[in-house]
């Protein structure tokens, strides 16, 4: 397992919660392609939040890394490659906050769940907060519920203003995904590295991140943040997940 740095939420609040455009549309790419690992694993997330992005350190300190798989669920059967059926009436998994409208409502999460959710996530940096946070309520399925209510009746318009455009997209891309549909992350990510263009952002950022205590300040080029060597802690998971999976399948089949 890896030694990894700080959380992006650590960050942020280091950050005294703001990030610029510039630090967002950077962290954007990134956090899509780890995303975007993990679905062509056949797997789903369902806990997407600021605190399960990782800095690396050292060497690593402006790779980032994905971590906490104990919600996580495979969508796919490797073998037949058949997604998981929609089903209703689920119970709410992963954090209230980020959760997609579809998660709120009951519905079996898939790619497109975790895609929302990056969007509240990125919407949240953007603004510092959401518009959904400290409602007030007196049990926690209250408290849900208000929280739905009011993701749901804040126009993704309204949730994004003053913002480019992009982010808005995004959301109302995500939203309207199929259940089954395979989102199109090349264009989404393409997206964003368009926006950060006019900005003066060209290829390179200037990152400053505190690490261990000391400053990890560099020069990143954007085409180095998708890097094939997946960490360990990841590779690991998704590897022990399958030999599960196989081992179960088997026994269905009996074939043990």
């Amino acid at each position: 397992m890896d030694l990894l740095g700080p959380s992006l939420e650590d960050l942020f609040n280091f950050c005294s919660r703001q990030f610029t455009i510039k630090t967002v549309l950077m962290l954007a790419d990134q956090m899509m392609g780890r995303v975007e690992f993990i679905h062509c694993k056949c797997f789903i997330h369902r806990d997407i939040k600021p605190d399960n992005f990782l800095m690396g350190i050292g060497r690593h300190c402006n790779k980032l890394y994905m971590i906490d798989f104990g919600l996580a669920k495979k969508f796919r059967d490797m073998r037949t490659r058949a997604h998981i059926s929609y089903r209703e009436d689920k119970n709410l998994t992963g954090t209230a906050r980020y959760a997609s409208i579809n998660a709120h409502l009951g519905i079996e999460q898939s790619r497109r769940d975790d895609m929302e959710s990056l969007g509240y996530v990125l919407m949240y940096f953007n603004r510092g907060s959401l518009p959904w946070q400290g409602l007030k309520a007196i049990t926690k399925k209250q408290k849900y519920e208000r929280i739905s209510e009011k993701k749901m009746s804040t126009p993704v318009e309204v949730l994004c203003k003053g913002f480019p455009a992009e982010f808005a997209m995004y959301l109302n891309y995500c939203r309207g995904l199929s259940f089954d549909e395979p989102p199109d992350y090349m264009y989404l990510r393409q997206r964003y590295v368009f926006v950060g263009s006019p900005m003066g952002m060209g290829r390179v950022y200037r990152t400053t991140f505190a690490n261990s205590g000391k400053e990890c300040e560099s020069n990143v080029l954007a085409g180095d943040y998708l890097k094939t060597d997946i960490p360990t802690q990841q590779s690991s998971w998704f590897l022990e997940k399958e030999r599960e999976s196989n081992i179960i399948e088997n026994k269905v089949s009996g074939a043990v």
